[in-house]
């Protein structure tokens, strides 16, 4: 260790913040993986939003996490936007209390709803902090917490249009390693789908949660796919499988 180096403790806590999307949630546990590889004493807490994804695939991946009750205000004219501002406070009354009580070293934000609070109260209380964004269009959570965190970890060039340019760190999106460390060729994929591997094969994605536009621009042109043999994968999100495994 070179003098320049700080010497890492052993009971290191990180809480790692943030979710509601897929595209929030895998980075994130991605980044707890290498953490838990890096930093095998490390101390690890997730925060995410009551009801979200991530209260189920955090779990999943073998990490604690604590819910908020935060809420982003609805596209349209809703009463459940009345409550938005009143679950704003109340999370982030819980939020200071996790971070008071965990008391971590670092906080990580990496957009959706929980971010926001949790990054808040542990700048307030001068925690160390810094925000990754997955997207060339920055999130309305980073964006606002860009001026709190000291470091700004992005996929993108071209992100200082967002971020302070002296806080913004090129680094790529997190990858979990059992989807790098995959080595499955077409035609093992092919089989395994029951497939032939000698046609064309098509996979479509519109995000975890699925995108509407994507799925009836799909379903508009599926007689062309299904007359050129297209072999078909075809993400709809959970929100839209019914509708679409039966189409009118």
């Amino acid at each position: 260790m070179t003098k320049s180096q700080k010497p890492i403790a052993r009971s290191y806590k990180i809480i790692i913040s943030g979710g509601g999307t897929g595209g929030h949630i895998f980075p994130a546990i991605a980044i707890a993986n290498g953490l838990r590889q890096a930093l095998p004493e490390a101390e690890l807490l997730f925060v995410g939003a009551l009801g979200k994804m991530e209260m189920e695939k955090v779990p999943q991946a073998g990490y604690q996490i604590i819910g908020l009750p935060v809420a982003g205000l609805q596209r349209s004219l809703s009463f459940k936007n009345l409550a938005v501002p009143f679950k704003l406070l109340a999370s982030l009354w819980k939020a200071r209390l996790v971070v008071a009580q965990f008391r971590p070293h670092l906080a990580i934000g990496v957009g959706g709803y929980a971010s926001g609070p949790v990054l808040f109260a542990a700048t307030a209380m001068r925690v160390s902090a810094l925000i990754q964004e997955q997207n060339s269009f920055a999130g309305l959570t980073n964006k606002w917490l860009k001026h709190r965190v000291e470091k700004i970890c992005v996929a993108y060039e071209g992100m200082e249009r967002y971020f302070p340019e002296e806080k913004i760190v090129l680094t790529g999106n997190p990858v979990r390693q059992s989807i790098i460390q995959s080595r499955v060729s077409k035609a093992e994929a092919c089989a395994a789908w029951g497939w032939s591997a000698a046609e064309p094969t098509l996979l479509v994605m519109g995000g975890s949660l699925g995108a509407r536009t994507v799925n009836q621009s799909l379903l508009q042109h599926l007689d062309l796919l299904i007359a050129a043999r297209v072999q078909l994968i075809w993400q709809t999100g959970k929100f839209y499988f019914e509708e679409i495994k039966k189409p009118p």
